[in-house]
Parts: structure tokens; sequence; C-alpha cells
């Protein structure tokens, strides 16, 4: 399989270059040239195999030469020994909407799922290659922690992470913070979780400077995240053998749904893909009525959705015109001037595939009490905004990504229910440990010294 940029698709990449570097040059996200399609008798062949064995036919498909199967499949193996249901995820009901658990990682979020085999093909990378890799990552909460606990300790690499200084959990942020080794760096910005990614964009899009320290990411932008998402979706559809689901994916990024429409274009028979969002409702001014203006981002009790600035709709804009990067690469620059209106025939092609709607604080605390009195569940703020957005659409057969556990939010559970939700026993050492994290300014040139004078 070979991958081209959203920018510009006269270029070839291998998996390799599109794993390490994460972003293009000319400033695009990476794709598949061509993207496999299973008729129905091939998806058949998978129906029954457990997570890992369907984790490596699937990606298996995306990486070319880059490992073989049979390292892939021990990768895996070994990737997932650590999370705390066998089989990586867990399917769950409340009412007629079925949760799918994707926070049984060592994070307690679904970005586990992603980050612990992409910690590990870096290591496989890295022996393979006598090089050192800097990853630098943006974080609104939870990608931060996940990253840090794939990389932590492993040789060649380090990681620098970047998170919004007092705008996202204490634990969510002291599941960063407390990590003592020589490879993690954590930096809190004085700014949102738009101001950090910029930063590592501006870092990637300087290519004197990316290149001299051979820095790599793992937001979602980095392709790899997104195959290894699809898995669930996949995984889900066999377990419940229901004909056309669809799925509320409570979403900032749009990577996580994407991975949905990734697998929907592989030929998984999903109905509809829903994007739950809060207060911070771009992604459903944009799919609702074409309405992709960014306004000031507002701090929620769901910060990991605090973002203004989808980095992962540029993949979509790209495919709903028709694989066309010159047009794509000129919406990203009327984007980049907050001048973006979705023109009526593309709205149209979005809404053939995507539902969109939004739920504002008293409404998310509303729904979490509401399903701890009538189910005895208790929901982190992110699943309940995708809980709230399922019901307000009355979508048949609907799936909602649970993406955290409640422990990560303390607060909002609290003013909920009145309850604090306790830490895993493994983790509830992490309360009472020192924090060590740099505050820097919403500065570029500021971070860049700072990660040049620890890697010297």
């Amino acid at each position: 399989m070979k991958y081209i940029s959203t920018r510009d698709n006269t270029k070839e990449y291998n998996f390799e270059q599109v794993f390490i570097k994460g972003l293009a040059d000319d400033g695009g996200l990476y794709v598949p040239k061509l993207l496999k399609k299973f008729s129905t008798e091939e998806l058949l062949k998978f129906k029954n195999l457990n997570y890992n064995a369907l984790s490596t036919e699937i990606i298996t498909l995306f990486l070319e030469d880059f490992i073989s199967k049979e390292d892939l499949s021990s990768l895996i193996n070994k990737s997932y020994s650590t999370f705390r249901e066998k089989e990586v995820v867990k399917i769950s009901s409340i009412g007629e909407i079925k949760l799918l658990e994707l926070f049984h990682g060592p994070t307690l979020a679904f970005k586990d799922v992603a980050m612990q085999l992409i910690g590990n093909l870096y290591e496989y990378y890295l022996s393979k290659n006598d090089k050192k890799i800097n990853i630098v990552v943006a974080t609104s909460g939870d990608t931060g922690a996940a990253a840090i606990e794939s990389i932590k300790g492993k040789s060649n690499l380090n990681i620098f992470v970047l998170h919004p200084n007092n705008k996202i959990s204490s634990v969510q942020r002291k599941l960063m913070t407390t990590v003592v080794e020589n490879n993690v760096f954590n930096i809190a910005i004085d700014g949102n979780f738009d101001d950090c990614q910029n930063i590592v964009k501006n870092m990637f899009f300087d290519l004197e400077f990316s290149k001299s320290i051979n820095m790599s990411g793992v937001n979602s932008i980095n392709w790899a995240r997104i195959i290894i998402q699809t898995v669930y979706y996949f995984y889900t559809y066999f377990r419940l053998d229901k004909k056309n689901l669809s799925f509320s994916v409570p979403t900032g990024n749009f990577g996580d749904i994407f991975a949905g429409y990734i697998s929907k274009k592989m030929g998984l028979p999903i109905n509809k893909l829903i994007v739950a969002t809060n207060e911070n409702d771009i992604l459903h001014r944009a799919i609702s009525k074409g309405d992709y203006i960014s306004k000031k981002v507002k701090e929620t009790i769901s910060p990991s959705m605090d973002i203004q600035l989808a980095s992962n709709f540029e993949r979509l804009i790209y495919y709903i015109n028709n694989s066309d990067s010159q047009i794509t690469s000129n919406i990203m620059k009327k984007i980049k001037l907050n001048s973006y209106q979705i023109d009526k025939s593309s709205l149209e092609i979005i809404q053939k595939d995507f539902l969109s709607e939004a739920c504002n604080k008293e409404e998310t605390l509303s729904i979490i009490k509401k399903n701890y009195e009538e189910n005895n569940k208790i929901l982190d703020p992110h699943t309940a905004v995708g809980v709230g957005v399922a019901e307000k659409l009355s979508v048949n057969d609907c799936v909602v990504l649970s993406t955290a556990h409640p422990c990560k939010f303390p607060d909002a559970i609290n003013e909920a229910i009145n309850k604090h939700e306790k830490l895993p026993e493994e983790l509830e050492h992490l309360l009472n440990k020192d924090e060590n994290f740099e505050v820097l300014k919403n500065n570029t040139e500021e971070v860049k010294q700072f990660i040049k004078s620890r890697i010297k």
C-alpha cells in the first residue's frame, strides 16, 4: 500500500515514511493511495476472530513491508497484555444503547488502544535502524498520558508532551506529570489545546528544525493511530451481528470518528457516523449546516473536546472532493483564514455518512445523573455527550464509543451525582505523587529552545 499527501497526491510514500514523519512536509496529512474494500464474503472470514487476531488481519493490510505479519501479531499481543479486559474492549448496555468501552488500558482512555501498539512499533523500528527519535505531541487530556505510558523508558526515544495549562482534569494531568523517566518531558502551555496543536504543527513545518531533531508525532494526525482504531469498529460489528449499526462518537479532533469512516469505506456496513460534541460545536455546525468558522474555545467539563480546529477533518475534505489535493490545499488555506463554508454539494456528500449534535454542560450532567440512577452506571462526561446525542437523534441500533473511565473527571462526576468514582487500585498512588512539568508561554520558539536543551 502506497500513501500520498492530502495536499499533493503526485508523490508516493511508504508506511515507514508515513509512520515516522506523521505530518507531510507540505503540511498535508497522509492517506492511502488506494484503500482495500472487503466484500461481504471476505468480511465473514473475520467474524469469529478474537480482538488480537482481528487487529493483525486488518492492520497488516496497511503496513507494506514495514513488519512481517508474524512480528506484528507478536507486538499486538505484547501491546494489549496490560489491558484489564482480555478482549481489549468491552461491549455493555444502557437501555437500548450499546456502549463500546475503550478505557480498559493502562491510562484509562481509548487512546491506549492505538498508543500501546504505536510505542512498540517505534521500538521495533529503532531496533532495526540505528536512529534516535524525538516525539512531540499536543494533548487535550488523554493522548499525552497514553503516549507517555507507551514510550516511557524506551531507548532512543524521547517524548515531549504539550498540554494546555490548567485546562485538563487533575487526574488527566497527573497521569502524565507523575511519570519519572529520563525520556519523558511534560510542558504546560499558557493557552488552549488549539495553541498546543499549532505549536506542534509549526515545528513540523520548520523542516530544518524537525529534521535536526528527527521529530515524529503521535497525535491523531498520525495515520497509524487511525488504522489501529478501525479495528474496534470491525470488532463491534462482528460481536453485535447487526446490519447497519450507527456509532455515536464524542470527538474533538475528528480522529476516532474518521477511523469509523475508513472502516465504512473498507466495506463495513455502518449506517451513520454520529459526531457528538460539547459547546465547542464547530464539527456539529459544519456537518449540520456547513459552518466551519471557528470561535473562541470554551472550557467545559469534557475537556478532550475543547477544540475548534479538528485536524483530521482535512482527510474528510480530501475524500469528499474526489481525492483532489489541489482543492483540498485551497480549502485548507481558507480554513487558516477562518473563512471556509462547506458548499451544498459537499455537505450533501458528508451527510450521507455523518450526523451530528451537541450537548451543553447542563445536559451532560443530567445524562450522567440519569444513567447512574436508572442503570447504576457512571459515565464520564465525554461518553455522556455521546449518549445524549444518540438519544437526541433517536438513531436505531446505536453504539456509543465510551472513551474514558469516569474516575478521570472527578469534579464533573461529583457535580452530577455527588460521588467520586475511584481510580483503579493500581493507579491510586498517583494522587499523592509529586508532579514534574515546565510552564512555557504560547510561543513556538520558546518550546523549540526547551526541546533542544533537553536532547543535547
